[in-house]
Formats: structure tokens, sequence, C-alpha cells
């Protein structure tokens, strides 16, 4: 038990809160409640040295490596990998704790990586760094399943990841579609993971890992033209609203990646939409059927999850973020009408964003929140500022307007939470 908890008893204890039984109970509790918890320090520290033992094995191999037969070479090649699996196996079957299982899982994975490239190495096997780490990522992926690794889940997101990038934006603009069956292969291990550990620090490192492969991967199924501004929306949109189901929003803001990137991702396309020219090149541009495909299987998505939240009775007050991808594509679906209205319309929209993040931010006493309001509202201004002809007078009324909406509101929440605390300490 630490010691800012002993303090806090005795406090108790002195202002006869609590009787010295009812603090002993409560000392045997968070006692137990300790000793089942694995040590995290203690498994960094064990992922930590089984990668710095996996190197010193391959740097110890490189040494001599020109001077040795081939035979002598495969051994080496295939060492790592053996001693992986028989620490994976010790820690399976003489069921260890969660340090040896993410340590030896880590050690195993590594030592995979490094057995196919020293063998393609050795007997001059073709390939590329695609088809190198797709290998990789199909030979460890079970072992997520067998050995309920966490860390064996982070590496294999951030490895299908590098495979998709590399395959489809440098390595001839290739689709990465082993991706997506690679990416479903984890999801019910996420969701397992969810349920049963939805407060542990690896729960938050993947509700914000998995969302940002989906966003860095998207543009490998696009070829640029304005519909992936759309499509991105359309993901952006789905994002957020999977961070409004009532088991991440009502986990810590920090830890809800698919709200904070959905959100921030959904303005900073709407603001790049706010400029005439994406409207003048969406008339023109003709599109692919994969692109065409692409977004309306993420507006479904996205239809899906607002549905079910209506369904559910999970939404209870008007958020339009939730619903901004929809207005835009029905304004991408009209733009043949011409770009005037449309251009309004998300200037509007953008504005309109800033408001509501501002009404949430009072609403939820939020600092963070009502200022980001405060500069979507700020980027808008200054991106009329170079493409409009306002009047240099007007354009510093505007932006004094701003700055002193960000004294004037940020006052008023202080003042709100200043008159709630009063009265909370008047009930008590």
């Amino acid at each position: 038990m630490n010691s800012k908890l002993e303090r806090q008893l005795s406090e108790l204890l002195q202002a006869k809160v609590i009787d010295s039984e009812t603090a002993q109970r409560i000392s045997v509790y968070y006692h137990t409640k300790t000793d089942a918890k694995p040590n995290r320090l203690f498994t960094i520290f064990g992922v930590l040295g089984a990668l710095l033992c996996g190197l010193g094995i391959i740097l110890i191999i490189a040494h001599n490596w020109d001077d040795m037969p081939r035979t002598l070479k495969t051994f080496f090649a295939f060492l790592p990998m053996v001693i992986g699996q028989i620490a994976c196996a010790f820690s399976l079957f003489k069921k260890k704790g969660a340090t040896w299982i993410e340590s030896s899982a880590t050690f195993l994975i590594l030592s995979v990586g490094a057995t196919i490239s020293l063998v393609s190495q050795i007997y001059n096997i073709p390939g590329n760094l695609s088809s190198f780490l797709l290998v990789w990522v199909a030979i460890t992926a079970p072992l997520m399943y067998v050995l309920r690794s966490s860390i064996a889940v982070l590496i294999h997101l951030v490895l299908i990841t590098w495979y998709a990038c590399d395959l489809g934006y440098f390595f001839n603009s290739h689709t990465p579609w082993w991706y997506l069956l690679s990416l479903a292969w984890v999801i019910p291990f996420y969701i397992h993971l969810q349920k049963k550990q939805a407060s542990s620090n690896i729960s938050g490192i993947l509700n914000w890992l998995l969302p940002l492969s989906l966003v860095m991967v998207l543009g490998t199924f696009t070829t640029g033209n304005s519909l992936s501004f759309i499509m991105y929306l359309a993901l952006f949109g789905v994002l957020y609203n999977i961070g409004q189901l009532p088991f991440f929003k009502n986990q810590k803001l920090r830890r809800n990646g698919y709200t904070i990137i959905g959100s921030l991702g959904t303005v900073i396309l709407l603001t790049i939409l706010t400029f005439e020219w994406f409207w003048k090149e969406a008339i023109k541009d003709l599109f692919g059927e994969m692109e065409i495909v692409m977004t309306i299987l993420l507006y479904i998505a996205g239809i899906v999850v607002l549905g079910y939240l209506h369904i559910k009775k999970h939404i209870r007050d008007f958020n339009l973020f939730q619903y901004a991808f929809l207005i835009i594509g029905i304004l991408y679906l009209t733009r043949d009408i011409g770009s005037t209205h449309n251009l309004i319309l998300t200037n509007i929209v953008v504005a309109a964003l800033g408001l509501f993040a501002i009404r949430i931010g009072i609403h939820k006493s939020s600092y963070s929140i009502l200022n980001y309001g405060l500069l979507i509202i700020t980027a808008l201004i200054i991106c009329r500022f170079f493409d409009t002809n306002l009047d240099f007078v007007v354009r510093g009324m505007l932006f004094i307007s701003v700055g002193a909406g960000f004294f004037f509101t940020n006052y008023l929440l202080l003042k709100k939470q200043r008159a709630t605390a009063i009265r909370t300490n008047s009930k008590n």
C-alpha cells in the first residue's frame, strides 16, 4: 500500500470519520488489490530485456558471419527463433505471469523476423520489404491468441500498417488487401481485451493505435482526387461515432482515441473544404470503382453506427460532429449545382462545429474542449483572411472578437466551476 493512502487513512482516523477496524479492512483490500496486479514496471523492463537480448545474439552472430559455412549460418539463423519458442512454451505451460509472457512473445516475434531475413540472405531468396513484412505477420499472427499477449497485438498492428503503407504508397501503389484480413484477425482479441481489461494501459494504447492505423492506410485505397476527401471524412465520422458508444464515451477522454481522432480529422478536412478550389475540382473529377466502393462502404458503416446509437437511445442531445460527414456527403452529391452554395454551407458547418464544441466544453466544464471550439472558429477566420477581400479593419475586428471570446468564455466557465464548488461545500 502506498504512503499516500496510509496518510489518508491516518487523517480519516484522526478526524474520526472511520474507526480502526474499517481502516484495517481498507488496508487489507488495497494490499490484496495491489498484489493481484502485475508489476507494470517489471513487465516493461522484461520486454526491454528481451529486445536487448535478441539484438545481442544477432550482433554476436554477425561478428563472424562471413567466415561461417552455409550450414552453420542456417543453424544460427534459426537459433533465436528456437530459443523464443522454448521461452514461450515454458511461459505457457508453466502458467507464468504477464512479464514472462510478454517478454517471450516479444523475443519470439523479433527472432522470427531475424530468421526470415537471414535465411533469405543465406540462400539469396529474392523479395521486397512488403512481402517480407507480410510473411512475418502471417507467421507470428497466432501468438496473440496462443499466449494472450498484448505486446504481440501492438507489434502486429505496427507491422501490418508498415506493410500496407510500403505496398500502397511506395511500392508501385498496389492495394494492400491483406491488410484488411490481418486487421480483422486482431478484432476478436481487441474486443475481448476491452471487455476484460478496459482500464488497462494497453487498452488505451490500442484505442489510439487502431484508428491511427486505419487513417494511415486508407489512402492506399484511393488515387488522391476530391472523392478521397469525402472518403476520409466518412472514416472520421465512423471513428467519432464509435467513440460515442457508451463503452468508450464513459472512459477518460485521453483514452478515447476514436473521438479525438474523429473530431480532429473532421475539423481539419472540413477546413480544407472551405476553400473554393476543392468544389471547383470536385465538379471535374473522375473516380475509379475502388474509391466509390470504399466511400459507400464507409458511409454505410457510419450510418449503421449512428443508427445503433439512436436505437439504443445513447444519443440524448444533438451533436453536429456526429452528422457532419453526412451533411458534407449530401453537399458533395449536389456539387454539380454549383460551387458557391457548397462553399458557403461548408463554412457554416465548420463555424457551427466550433460553436458546438464550445457548448460541449461549457456543459462538461472542460477548458480543453471549450478552447478547442474557439480554435476551430479562429482557424476558419484565418482561412478566410487569405481568400477574401475584406477590409483590414474588418479583419482586425474579427480577430479582436475571437480574442475577447477566448477570455470571456473561459471566465464564464471559471465562474461556473467556482459556483458549483461553493454549492457543493454548502451542502456538505
